[in-house]
């Protein structure tokens, strides 16, 4: 059975402890994987000059060169799958089965932009004889960036990926609570050959290591994953010091549900991809909007598979749902339980904690929830569905819009002008229709309002990671 990674910091292209840990949990069981080294004003220091360093070699190394190495660390990732999903169940309770899909999903990232890298096009402006106008993509310079807990190797994969195949160096925070996708990843970069510098991994209290690293001079880009509420910290304070900012930050997904649609088909969908990762995902399906025509068979067929959910231990190969992350998403999913139910919402099953043991949360759906509940304004990121009736299209377009969120949405039609409206008015970064995958690694991903600004993955997502430079060269002096 493959092993827990040894838990480290990277700086510099070498690995290294320090005398302050705090421990690693297995939400599954609530065992004690390991102990996570925090970083010392004086690491971050070490970091922020290797970066410096890193950014001088790797801006000067050719695209195709870059491209080499990041294919090359894409291929150890690929071949190490089982030993880095073990870690990643392990550290989150991802059933292991869809711990391997977010490894190739990181990869994947890494293979995106390494092509993309050698296509980072200028142009040259048409003007008068005697003078040509010209642009140029340079790097951005050095990225300080922060992934999340819930996609432990893919969220750190995309920053890497961009920052890497624009010719940026990055020093990376990744999320205490699930260090082993990131650690893998410099793992696998070291042994590619990577330049010492320009990957650098940290952990640490959050707010003590972004208040450090984003005044600094170095520093020219902050790409951050999270919640709103962080995130628009972050961008005050990189304004504050006049930094750019790329950020994808929370949603709370509508799903508008036609009554063209089989209601049957649509609901075991649904029901099955809201219970991915715990639905501790950003673009979670969770408030479903269902038409009054189909409500009732759409609403029977989801809550039937929604219970029928095999939960338990990520590592199980038959598990197909495992813990929440923590005690405190525990004890949000509880609370938002109790208060739509306080508030007149139907639960149709969960609702509750499973056993005394591990951080497992029962599938929970509820319905004819009214919008004054919490649930219906704060993102739940659990396994929990919100399924409300509507009259009309337009109904379920407004409601989807109340939000000040916008990151994904999602529509299940057959008709084309029933996708067309939707298309024109339904507010989110990311439209999906007939499909609850909300992005690739070749398509652009972020959100719109209090979702963030920014793109990442594919072509767009590569920008931010590079400056234009106009260059006007007159042929005589």
């Amino acid at each position: 059975m493959p092993t827990y990674p040894d838990l480290k910091l990277y700086i510099g292209g070498k690995w290294r402890s320090s005398p302050e840990t705090m421990p690693v949990l297995n939400p599954a069981d609530e065992s004690v994987l390991g102990f996570l080294p925090i970083a010392r004003q004086s690491d971050l220091d070490d970091a922020l000059l290797a970066a410096v360093e890193g950014l001088r070699v790797w801006s000067c190394t050719a695209p195709r060169k870059r491209a080499e190495i990041m294919m090359r660390a894409s291929s150890l990732l690929r071949e190490r799958n089982e030993e880095i999903a073990f870690a990643i169940s392990s550290e989150l309770g991802k059933p292991i089965r869809q711990a391997r899909l977010e490894v190739i999903r990181g990869c994947e990232f890494f293979e995106w932009d390494a092509g993309e890298a050698q296509r980072l096009y200028g142009r040259v402006i048409p003007s008068e004889p005697g003078i040509r106008y010209m642009t140029v993509r340079q790097p951005i310079g050095m990225v300080a960036a922060f992934s999340p807990w819930n996609f432990p190797m893919s969220q750190p994969a995309r920053k890497v990926a961009g920052a890497l195949a624009a010719g940026c160096s990055i020093i990376l925070k990744a999320a205490e609570e699930t260090p082993g996708g990131a650690i893998h990843i410099a793992r696998a970069f070291h042994d590619a050959g990577l330049p010492p510098g320009v990957l650098n991994l940290v952990f640490g209290i959050p707010s003590v290591i972004s208040d450090y690293l984003i005044p600094q001079d170095q520093t020219r880009l902050i790409a951050f994953t999270g919640s709103t509420a962080v995130g628009r910290h972050l961008t005050s304070l990189a304004g504050r010091h006049g930094k750019p900012v790329l950020m994808e930050l929370g949603g709370h997904a509508p799903v508008i549900v036609c009554d063209d649609v089989d209601p049957h088909q649509a609901g075991i969908l649904s029901a099955t991809r809201k219970v991915r990762n715990s639905g501790q995902v950003c673009t979670s399906p969770t408030r479903f909007f269902v038409h009054e025509r189909v409500f009732d068979r759409f609403v029977d067929a989801f809550t039937r598979q929604a219970a029928a959910t095999v939960v338990g231990n990520g590592i199980e190969e038959k598990t197909e749902m495992g813990p929440v992350a923590n005690a405190r998403r525990l004890e949000a999913l509880t609370a938002l339980s109790e208060d739509a139910l306080a508030k007149g919402a139907r639960v149709l099953t969960g609702g509750q904690r499973i056993g005394d043991k591990g951080y497992f949360f029962a599938p929970t759906v509820l319905a004819d929830v009214p919008d004054h509940a919490r649930v219906m304004q704060e993102e739940p990121f659990g396994p929990m569905a919100i399924i409300n009736r509507v009259a009309s299209l337009d109904e379920a377009i407004a409601k989807a819009n109340a939000l000040p969120f916008g990151l994904a949405a999602y529509g299940l039609t057959h008709s084309a002008a029933n996708v067309d409206k939707m298309i024109n008015l339904v507010e989110a970064g990311n439209l999906s229709i007939n499909t609850l995958e909300a992005s690739v690694a070749e398509t652009p991903f972020g959100g719109v309002k209090a979702s963030g600004f920014g793109r990442e993955g594919g072509e767009e997502g590569l920008l931010h990671y590079t400056v234009v430079k106009t260059v006007s060269h007159k042929m005589e002096l």
